[in-house]
């Protein structure tokens, strides 16, 4: 038996096709993040995250105007899909004979955009501890996997609220291009554990100064 033991953080999605040419980026905006993804060599997706699950596309793009002024007149390909995003986890993804993998074992907001990633990564842990015949290391190993994703979803979501911290993070990054970089790597697990120490050293001193 599987028993979801915590959700961290629970959030709505509304997303739609569009044919828009080669664009892509994520963007802050005031409680709602908007992002756009090509799907295609002249069509993207356009996902909309907050925690209003009313909000809607049209009604959150005059928040967005380089992307409002892209979309002005471009007929959408898709209907428009909602989803929820949210930060979970289970007590237990593996018994002797089952193991969860993906969003069935849990997973963080779609902010971190470490969905399929963390898929992959669990799915190359499962192959090795079949391989072995063994399943035990899995449940340690899954967790391994999500601590990262799961904190950096918590930083990133602490700005959602946080207008004036937003703006100082932007700031900082902007004087300082070569510690985005670091945070950056930080985020995609290209660092070891005293690295993003020291980054997120890094990242507060320019808080502080910024």
């Amino acid at each position: 038996m599987f028993i979801a033991t915590e959700i961290r953080d629970s959030r709505f999605g509304d997303t739609i096709e569009s044919p828009m040419g080669r664009f892509h980026g994520a963007t802050l905006g005031t409680k709602c993040q908007l992002y756009v993804t090509p799907v295609g060599s002249e069509e993207v997706c356009v996902a909309l995250i907050s925690r209003n699950p009313r909000l809607r596309l049209d009604e959150a793009l005059p928040q967005f105007p380089e992307i409002s002024q892209r979309l002005r007149g471009v007929e959408h390909v898709s209907v428009e899909r909602g989803a929820v995003s949210m930060t979970r986890s289970l007590a237990r993804v593996c018994n002797e004979r089952i193991a969860l993998i993906g969003d069935a074992s849990g997973g963080v907001d779609a902010i971190t955009g470490e969905g399929l990633c963390l898929a992959f990564n669990q799915a190359n842990l499962l192959g090795d501890c079949l391989a072995s015949g063994n399943l035990a290391p899995y449940q340690k190993g899954h967790r391994a996997l999500a601590r990262r994703p799961a904190m950096m979803a918590h930083l990133m979501l602490l700005l959602e609220h946080r207008e004036k911290l937003r703006r100082r993070v932007m700031q900082a990054f902007s004087k300082e291009p070569k510690l985005f970089e670091r945070v950056l790597a930080t985020h995609i697990g290209a660092v070891s554990p005293v690295a993003i120490a020291a980054n997120g050293f890094a990242l507060g001193w320019q808080l502080l100064t910024a």
